[in-house]
Formats: structure tokens, sequence, C-alpha cells
């Protein structure tokens, strides 16, 4: 028999909770969007638009309330929102997706681990670049062990914004879980650590250049893994000219890939994660490979965002916290990259 549709509440409807959530759970016969809580007039109007059988509430607390109706939250808010809002969804019953950063601190994280699994509940973590085009195309190269040994991973994400768009993100200081290093480093170092392993900061330059700026906006960052690797990551708001996306140095050859990763941009156009296109990245994007110095073009690998809520629906059909599948994030790895955010501050 199949199951029944988990019963789902988006929190938040910016970037987020319009664009890496609701359009994936509306898209999964796995799910059903039941409920999503803004209190921006004109987010409530476009998610009614885009949803019109959803319910659509003020904030977190109508969604608590609604606990009894509901299987799973979706926490697409703020950083500094994240634990308090997180452990009251757990504490009412519900299975819990936190956004990227899980947390502020290392040791919020961990307690939500921890109280997870005395109450039975899935929590995960929404580290939704395990999934990005590049990520995958990088992953296929070191499992087939093209680069032979890994000696350096360059890993950046970068773009030009001197003005900072969001309210939230222009007042929100470290403790409120702003800047990049909270951001866009939870995916960088998320990344490094998922192809290298353990890694501990041995190097950190953390500024912050736009006026505006309350947190830090130019991030870079050097890990040393366990596994001998060298991860150097880099963040910038500040970049007119991007540095490569990857370049990866191995043994036996090279890769280097320039371009963001499609998936988002064709969400915010219109595009759905069912069309047939989604994903696909532009050719002229693919990356390069050099050995013995003949270099050979790499098609980019096939963005897969929807991924997370496949993985998270077989796993809560199987049971949810009581099921041996995997979890599409195990939240101790975004613990893991928390403490190195905590380990680069002390450093800088």
């Amino acid at each position: 028999m199949t199951p029944a549709p988990i019963r789902t509440a988006v929190v938040g409807f910016g970037l987020s909770g319009s664009v890496f959530h609701a359009p994936f759970i509306a898209a999964s016969p796995a799910y059903s969007l039941d409920v999503v809580a803004t209190s921006d007039a004109g987010r409530k109007a476009k998610a009614q638009e885009r949803y019109p059988g959803t319910r659509i509430v003020d904030g977190p607390d109508d969604v608590l309330e609604l606990a009894d109706e509901l299987d799973f939250v979706v926490l697409g808010t703020p950083p500094a929102t994240h634990y308090p809002l997180a452990k009251a969804a757990l504490e009412a019953g519900l299975d819990v997706v936190v956004d990227k950063p899980f947390t502020v601190t290392s040791a919020q994280g961990q307690e939500l681990i921890e109280l997870a699994a005395r109450l039975g509940r899935v929590l995960t973590v929404y580290q939704n670049r395990r999934w990005d085009g590049d990520a995958l195309t990088v992953k296929k190269l070191l499992d087939a062990g093209t680069l032979g040994e890994i000696m350096r991973c360059e890993a950046s994400m970068e773009r030009w914004a001197p003005e900072i768009s969001k309210a939230w993100k222009a007042g929100a200081t470290v403790d409120d879980g702003g800047g990049l290093l909270f951001d866009l480093g939870s995916h960088l170092l998320d990344l490094a650590v998922q192809m290298f392993g353990p890694s501990e900061v041995i190097h950190a330059e953390i500024l912050s250049r736009r006026p505006q700026e309350k947190a830090d906006d130019d991030v870079f960052l050097v890990l040393r893994h366990a596994s001998g690797v060298l991860s150097h990551v880099a963040m910038n708001a500040n970049s007119q000219l991007h540095a490569p996306r990857f370049r990866i140095l191995g043994r036996k050859g090279g890769f280097v890939k320039f371009g963001i990763d499609p998936q988002e941009p064709f969400i915010v156009a219109g595009g759905l994660p069912t069309d047939g296109d989604y994903g696909v990245d532009d050719p002229h994007n693919n990356g390069t490979l050099e050995i013995d110095g003949v270099r050979t073009t790499v098609p980019t690998e096939r963005g897969a965002y929807q991924e997370f809520y496949r993985i998270l629906a077989e796993k809560i059909a199987d049971g949810g916290a009581a099921s041996t599948l995997p979890l599409p994030v195990d939240p101790a790895g975004p613990v893991a990259v928390l403490e190195l955010i905590e380990q680069a501050r002390a450093l800088a």
C-alpha cells in the first residue's frame, strides 16, 4: 500500500521556503504541503497563488498549534531562530528539517540531536549543495580515482553584492548567525568534510568590507584534513571576478570547474523540479580535466536537490527515527561544520 503523504509545514517563505523547500515538497507525491507560515503580506499572496490548497498562517506559533494535524516541519527562518523553533517542533512531536546553518553554536546543534534521539523524532539539516551538479561531478571523479591521491582542494562561492538586500541579513551580527561564514561557509565546509574527511582549521581570514556589514563578507580558510588533503575555502560578496567553483589537484591529474549551479536560478525563474531540463548545466560551464598535459572536457552531472526529500520520505515512511535507512544529512555533520566555524573565529 502507498503510505499516506507526509503532512508538511514550511515556516518562512523567503528564498529558502519559496525556492529550496516548497517546490520540492509540492512536486513529490510522498508529501502534502499543508501549511506555509509567513507574516509578510506579499509572500502570503505569492504562497496562496502558487499553492491554492495550502493553509497560509502568520508564523511558527500557528504551526505548532496545528501540530496534531502535521507530521513534519521545515524551518526556513533566520539562523538565530533555528534552535528555539526546532526544539519547540521536536517537543510538539514533529519531525524537523532545519535550514543551514543548523544552529549558531555547535553546542545548540548537539543539544537538538540528543533531544531528537530522546523523543524518537527525525531531525536533519538541509545541506542541499551536496546535490549541486559540480559537487556530484567532483564526487564522481574522486570515487573513480581519476585524479589519484588528492593533495589540495580549492572551493569557492563568490558573488558581487555591494548592497545587502535582505533586512534580517543587514542587521545580523555573528551572534545572530549573520555573515558569509555561516551562510555560504556552511555549504563549503560541509562539502570539504564530505569529500575529504575530518579536518581542522589552520588559517583563517574573516573580514567585513561592506560599510553596512555587521558580521563578515570576505572569508578565506585553510583546512587540514586527517586524510592529508589541504582545502582552501573562500566565500566573498565583494568579487566582480569569480574564482573557480572547484579546483582540485591530485597526483594523477587536476580538475577545474567554473560557474554556479543552475538549480536555484531555474526555480527562481519559475521552473519546477519536475521539468525535463531541471538541474541540467550549460555545457559552456563544463569542467576541465588535465592529465599529463592533455585537457578534456568533463560534462557536469545533473543537479538533484530533489534527492534530499526523496531520501527523507523513505526514512519517514520506513518508521522515522526507528528506521535503519540513512538520513539525507546526518546532523552530526553540520555540527562538525559549526565546530570548524568556531575554530576559524578563534584563529581570526
